[in-house]
């Protein structure tokens, strides 16, 4: 058969296998270029792979030995209300002897709460200079320089609960 006698559909057939022929030559010739490529960049730079790997492998080690090494361990706490056998009473010798009065102590058992000077007076119906003025006399008292150590020491001393 000539050229001449090629149906339209044989010629359509043969152009498409060579496209396809060329094209998949052209792609094995590309991925031996890039295997090529590949090897020649992993043997000039292999000692800064190696490096990388190395790197990175202890740095994996290294989080997860911090991660297992800083993990909380749960533990169940259950909190049991202590019911008091008896009614809280102040000592009143101690009060006596500090010559704390009423109203400081009321102001004592609010701070305790955790009441700011400007809830105290809101709750007392007095100013709040006068709160603090009862509550530097209270320190005084007391011994002590901050809210806090007010606290704690009048719960020493059984002024408070």
């Amino acid at each position: 058969m000539n050229s001449s006698t090629d149906s339209p559909q044989h010629s359509r057939r043969r152009a498409l296998r060579d496209i396809l022929l060329y094209g998949l030559v052209g792609g094995l010739l590309i991925l031996i270029l890039k295997l090529t490529e590949y090897r020649f960049l992993v043997v000039e730079h292999s000692v800064e792979i190696y490096g990388a790997l190395i790197a990175a492998i202890f740095a994996a080690l290294g989080i997860w030995l911090g991660l297992t090494l800083t993990r909380k361990k749960p533990s169940i706490i259950k909190e049991i209300p202590a019911k008091p056998s008896e009614p809280f009473v102040p000592d009143e010798s101690r009060l006596t002897q500090l010559a704390i009065t009423p109203r400081e102590l009321e102001i004592l058992g609010l701070i305790a709460a955790g009441l700011s000077n400007r809830e105290i007076a809101a709750r007392l119906f007095v100013s709040e200079n006068t709160v603090k003025t009862h509550s530097s006399r209270l320190f005084d008292k007391l011994g002590a320089r901050r809210r806090t150590q007010a606290v704690q020491i009048a719960k020493t001393s059984r002024l408070i609960p």
